[in-house]
């Protein structure tokens, strides 16, 4: 119990959510890396997935290959990177680790997703006349939407608790929290941090819940 105490102590003590060091900061620097290397690792999974997806040719392969990516450790991929040249370069190591651990979910989620479009609408959508692209963008990634949403939920999700690793190559982040906790051997601030990244995972999760409730609604427009 006191450790409870100790930590809710420190979370409601506001001298914790100012200053460079303080939990508002600190929030802000993993949503900000969270975010890029979300929005990266979309740029680089979805194009592949839905071009793949939409011919029917080459997607086992590259999702194979995307999940060889989680049998790696993210923290052994951040150490090497740190070992190698680019660890010189800032954030870089823990954003290329990131993006590695993120495109696993992304890219297999929308591969699914633009296979299972129903191929009677396919066949219906080019008896009509529509061109490759007019049916990429406009029945098959509409219909594929909701399992594309749930693949970013998931990376998303999992980058929250992962970018915590950032503090371990002297990023920034909730994990400074954590980090600094386990350096001055203060268990209330370790369990705050902790407590922490847990809140930002479920708050991400429950507004991924609300986008993917309206997908449906978005999907309607296929033959828009």
């Amino acid at each position: 119990m006191n450790t409870l105490s100790d930590t809710w102590s420190w979370l409601t003590s506001a001298a914790h959510w100012s200053g460079e060091n303080g939990i508002w900061n600190r929030l802000g620097q993993h949503l900000w890396l969270t975010a890029l290397c979300l929005l990266l690792s979309c740029l680089i999974a979805l194009p592949v997935a839905l071009v793949l997806g939409h011919l029917g040719k080459g997607g086992t392969l590259a999702v194979n290959i995307s999940n060889v990516g989680r049998a790696v450790p993210t923290f052994a991929v951040l150490v090497l990177l740190l070992l190698t040249p680019i660890g010189k370069y800032g954030e870089w190591p823990t954003i290329i680790a990131l993006i590695l651990f993120a495109v696993p979910p992304l890219l297999t989620n929308a591969y699914v997703g633009m296979r299972e479009v129903d191929r009677d609408v396919v066949r219906a959508a080019r008896g009509m006349g529509m061109t490759g692209r007019q049916l990429l963008f406009r029945v098959e990634l509409p219909l594929a939407l909701p399992l594309i949403l749930t693949g970013v939920r998931i990376a998303a999700v999992q980058l929250v608790a992962t970018a915590t690793l950032a503090a371990l190559a002297g990023g920034g982040g909730l994990g400074r929290i954590i980090t600094a906790g386990f350096n001055l051997a203060s268990t209330p601030q370790v369990v705050a941090g902790a407590v922490l990244v847990a809140a930002f995972a479920l708050v991400v999760e429950g507004v991924f819940e609300l986008v993917q409730r309206f997908a449906p609604q978005w999907a309607k427009g296929g033959f828009g």
